[in-house]
């Protein structure tokens, strides 16, 4: 990539590239227009956001804690911090 930088363009003109490692995906290498790189990567923050409160939420679903009611949260939230602090 450093050697041929115009090889990448020419990729990246056709859409994102994933790399991997082993077969493994393990980055994404997206085409950005000059002057924005930092909006480029605050939307690509926010993606990443939103995927993990996705998986939030479908673990809780899983886990039957979906809905809870705001007393019964409060309730998790103290007893886990209660467990914490008795280390």
């Amino acid at each position: 990539m450093r050697n041929r930088p115009g090889v990448i363009r020419e990729i990246l003109e056709d859409g994102d590239v994933a790399l991997t490692a082993n077969g493994k995906p393990f980055a994404i290498v997206v085409g950005v227009e000059e002057g924005e790189l930092e909006r480029t990567a605050a939307v690509i923050r926010r993606a990443r956001a939103q995927l993990a409160v996705s998986g939030m939420r479908r673990a809780a679903a899983v886990a039957g804690v979906d809905a809870l009611s705001p007393k019964e949260i409060e309730v998790e939230v103290s007893t886990v911090r209660a467990k914490r602090s008795r280390g």
